[in-house]
C-alpha cells in the first residue's frame, strides 16, 4: 500500500534549511521507504514519541538529524512535520 505524502509548513520551511547539505538526497529515500509502508530499518532508529508530539514516530536519517511523521492508516496519509537536529526540535 502506498501512502500519500502530506507536509506542514514548518516541515517545508526545515526542509528548506537543508538544501545547502548534502543529506537531502538521504532525507528523500527515507521518506519514500516510509511511503511504501513497509518498516525502515534499524539503522534509522524509528520510534513513537511521547509528550508533544504523542501520536508521531520519528527516525534518524543520520544521528543528528531527525525527521518527525506522523502515519494516518486509515486514509494512508503519510504527514511529515519537522525535519532538524535533536536542539531544534526538542
Amino acid at each position: 500500500m502506498k501512502y500519500k505524502f502530506d507536509y506542514t509548513t514548518q516541515f517545508k520551511k526545515d526542509y528548506r534549511k537543508l538544501m545547502n547539505q548534502c543529506v537531502l538526497n538521504e532525507v528523500d529515500i527515507v521518506i519514500e521507504k516510509l511511503l511504501t509502508g513497509k518498516p525502515l530499518e534499524k539503522k534509522y532508529r524509528d520510534h513513537a514519541l511521547v509528550g508533544n508530539y504523542k501520536g508521531c514516530r520519528d527516525c534518524h536519517i543520520r544521528p543528528d538529524l531527525v525527521l518527525i511523521y506522523k502515519k494516518d492508516n486509515d486514509i494512508l496519509v503519510l504527514t511529515a512535520l519537522r525535519i532538524g537536529t535533536h536542539s531544534e526540535l526538542f
